[in-house]
């Protein structure tokens, strides 16, 4: 059963949340799994989801609690704001652990050097060093995060 252990372990956590009575963490992680769930049966056919795409479907939910944190913020709802937060907090302790700014520098700086060693440069060498990073990076660093970084080192 090595495809479904993060999917197992969202489930034994959600029974062991059920039981300690923490509202919180069981609506977070029934939400999860019914993202997941949905995530298996879109498409031609049912499928069981790999460790990566669950992983990919709990950065998708972090990411929304993120949006949904500052969308409160700012209409002045920091008690939504509270909540979403606490929601992702929960989210947080099944991703990997995010790269630090100078980890993802690295290893945007490696794929640049690379792409300008082909010859490609400036804004035009975007797609290609996106590609060549986004496999090292997948699941520890938002998307929006990674393009920002090469964005700014292909400028210089």
């Amino acid at each position: 059963m090595p495809d479904a252990d993060l999917t197992s372990r969202l489930r034994s956590d959600l029974t062991e949340a059920i039981r300690a009575r923490d509202e919180l963490r069981t609506a977070t992680l029934r939400m999860v799994l019914t993202a997941v769930r949905s995530q298996e049966v879109a498409g031609a056919s049912a499928r069981t989801l790999s460790d990566a795409d669950v992983v990919a479907v709990l950065g998708r939910e972090a990411r929304r609690r993120r949006e949904a944190i500052s969308a409160y913020e700012q209409a002045g709802r920091p008690d939504r704001a509270e909540r979403e937060s606490a929601e992702l907090a929960v989210l947080e302790g099944y991703l990997p652990t995010q790269l630090s700014d100078a980890e993802l520098g690295a290893l945007v700086a490696e794929a640049v050097a690379a792409a300008r060693a082909e010859g490609a440069g400036g804004p035009a060498a975007m797609g290609r060093v996106m590609k060549a990073v986004q496999p090292k990076v997948a699941g520890r660093a938002e998307g929006g995060r990674v393009a920002a970084e090469v964005r700014r080192q292909l400028a210089t």
